[in-house]
């Protein structure tokens, strides 16, 4: 029996003899659902509102559930709704949760309120919530304020130097986190597993194949870590970045254990930057092996081959997702303004300020062709003229985010984006003409790493 149908037969067994009101049982439940995925999480909020007497670890652990799986707004909600309750009190568990959401979904206000309450409850000093706010500002584009948080904890332990050496890679900032490792390494912590990965991935985002190979090969014999698949994963990637396709290839075939889908994809994506089509079918004959239901290998294979001209590789391509039924999952970017966490499809029809939000756009996109913006209508595979290509890029949901916040955001005040696939290369060239045109910066979260917008530039060097 699988541990999924494991747990919903205890849960019958449970419902039948009565026990699925009783806190004890219903908070085991909260936790046996927690990574139960869409279906989970309905079935664990229905068992959470079926406890009737909730105490703190049933606010908890749903909040728990929504966090694990991305749902915010819905773990504020429930947070809410605990701070008004006259009985049960929240704690350390409770705020580094909250804590964890607003990391998720970018909600750097909310954040910003729970740090507070912290300060408040004299939790500074509280290692786990400590290292849950560095999580918090790094992953909503404040990493200099995590760092300010960083210095004023009392006690560190590995978690925490490493959620600050990461927070620096994650933005391209592998000066500052290659400074802070040895640094750890003198104060007595000793790095891990983890550590490694987020060292190994600053070096790859900022090109360091020098470093990256130093610190990959004193791993073991130094600090006695075997190299896992992601360390090689963060090596593929940063010899692949660097442009050595074939030793990053050489590399992948010297590997002790099977490499995943992580790895070959990233040599998938390089190959694209570098127009490399023989290891990209290479590398996407394994993917289709490992992970054969993912669409975005497919697109990424098709982005190659029309890059290189082969129209039928490309059609061919396209053929196999139709029968196969695969679908690109949707698109969607998040933008907390005053405590609220909006979210934004592609073409929208839903928002509240969506005719506004197309009438900026407009307005935006005569200045960005004054600049000289040139659509990369490359990045749209559809049966379709070139005039319905453009138009389907300007509605993409990163540029409606980013409308938003430049509409209801202060002039000259940075906005921060978060896009839950990768951002697309025309979404990239024409969020850093904003940023010189509007003379913003603007902090774009995606699924592959941090982009800072500013003055027409990008933090990663176009190179994500």
């Amino acid at each position: 029996v699988s541990a999924k149908g494991l747990t919903e037969s205890v849960h019958s067994f449970v419902i039948k003899r009565g026990f699925d009101r009783g806190v004890s049982v219903g908070n085991t439940l909260l936790d046996a659902y927690a990574k139960g995925g869409e279906r989970g999480v309905a079935v664990a909020r229905k068992i959470f509102d079926q406890i009737v007497d909730k105490d703190r670890v049933s606010y908890n652990s749903i909040m728990s559930v929504y966090a694990q799986n991305g749902m915010s707004n819905e773990a504020f909600d429930v947070f809410r709704i605990l701070v008004n309750d006259k009985v049960v009190t929240f704690n350390s568990i409770t705020l580094s949760t909250v804590l964890l959401a607003a990391s998720h979904s970018g909600a750097l206000r909310i954040g910003k309120c729970i740090h507070d309450q912290v300060i408040r409850m004299g939790l500074e000093d509280d290692v786990i919530v400590g290292t849950s706010i560095i999580d918090m500002y790094c992953k909503c584009g404040r990493v200099e304020t995590a760092r300010k948080a960083f210095d004023r904890m009392k006690n560190k332990n590995v978690r925490s130097w490493t959620a600050m050496i990461a927070g620096y890679g994650m933005h391209g900032h592998a000066d500052k986190a290659l400074e802070l490792f040895p640094a750890m390494i003198d104060s007595g912590v000793r790095p891990n597993y983890i550590t490694f990965v987020s060292v190994l991935a600053a070096c790859s985002h900022a090109g360091l194949h020098v470093q990256g190979w130093r610190w990959f090969n004193a791993m073991k014999g130094r600090f006695g870590v075997e190299p896992g698949l992601e360390h090689y994963g963060c090596m593929v990637d940063l010899l692949s970045r660097a442009g050595f396709l074939q030793r990053a290839y050489d590399l992948i075939q010297t590997m002790k254990m099977k490499p995943d889908s992580i790895i070959w994809s990233s040599l998938l994506a390089a190959c694209r930057i570098h127009k490399n089509v023989e290891l990209a079918e290479i590398s996407v004959a394994r993917l289709f092996e490992l992970d054969p239901s993912n669409c975005g290998y497919y697109m990424l294979l098709s982005h190659i081959y029309a890059d290189a001209g082969r129209w039928k590789d490309v059609e061919r391509v396209r053929m196999v997702m139709k029968n196969r039924g695969l679908v690109k999952p949707p698109g969607f970017s998040l933008l907390e303004l005053n405590g609220e966490v909006h979210m934004f499809l592609i073409g929208d029809e839903e928002h509240p300020q969506r005719d506004k939000i197309y009438e900026f756009l407009e307005e935006l996109n005569q200045k960005l062709l004054e600049a000289g913006y040139v659509s990369n209508t490359a990045s749209v595979c559809h049966d379709v003229d070139e005039e319905e290509k453009e138009m389907t890029l300007r509605v993409h949901s990163e540029k409606l985010a980013v409308a938003f916040g430049i509409m209801n955001t202060v002039p000259g005040s940075t906005v921060s984006v978060v896009k839950n696939l990768r951002v697309c290369s025309d979404c990239h060239s024409v969020i850093k003409l904003i940023s010189k045109i509007v003379d913003r910066e603007f902090v774009v979260r995606d699924a592959k790493r941090f982009h800072h917008f500013k003055d027409g530039f990008c933090s990663c060097g176009d190179y994500w």
